[in-house]
């Protein structure tokens, strides 16, 4: 007997069946993380990330590098001064650091990051649209040798 409970169960098995391999479908060809913002393999991430709407005009910029790289930022066409963590001044315990203006280079963990502040190159981002180079070479081989340069963009509302 035609549509009987039998066709109807073996239609909506068969539609379920098509709507989970197109889902798997999806998940295995969906481009997320590093590979959809299209980073140098030398950058393992970068926040904000490239852009990003309603970023604070605050907020911190970070660029994770792979192991044994550094480097410099330059904000809106300015080179900011890059510390490193090892040369801030020895912390006394029971008080808490004080980071100067600039980039701060964190050795261990490969990673550049800089957040606008009073007496800074940049002390908070234009509303709008803002510009960010890294350049960034190995640690052992000097910024002579660096790379070519990664730029990205955010907005600032």
């Amino acid at each position: 007997m035609p549509g009987g409970p039998r066709t109807k169960r073996i239609t909506a098995s068969f539609g379920i069946a098509v709507g989970l391999v197109l889902v798997f479908v999806g998940l295995a060809s969906a481009v997320t993380g590093k590979d959809a913002q299209k980073l140098p393999k030398e950058i393992e991430s970068i926040t904000p990330v490239r852009s990003a709407t309603q970023v604070q005009q605050q907020e911190q910029i970070r660029v994770d590098l792979i192991e044994g790289y550094t480097g410099v930022l330059i904000v809106n066409g300015i080179e900011l001064p890059t510390v490193g963590l090892d040369t801030v001044a020895q912390q006394v315990p029971g008080q808490q650091v004080s980071l100067p203006p600039a980039v701060i280079f964190e050795p261990g963990n490969y990673t550049l990051s800089f957040t606008p502040t009073k007496g800074a190159g940049v002390e908070k981002f234009a509303t709008g649209v803002n510009t960010v180079t890294v350049i960034y070479w190995k640690i052992t081989e000097g910024r002579r040798f660096a790379k070519p340069a990664f730029t990205w963009q955010f907005d600032v509302v």
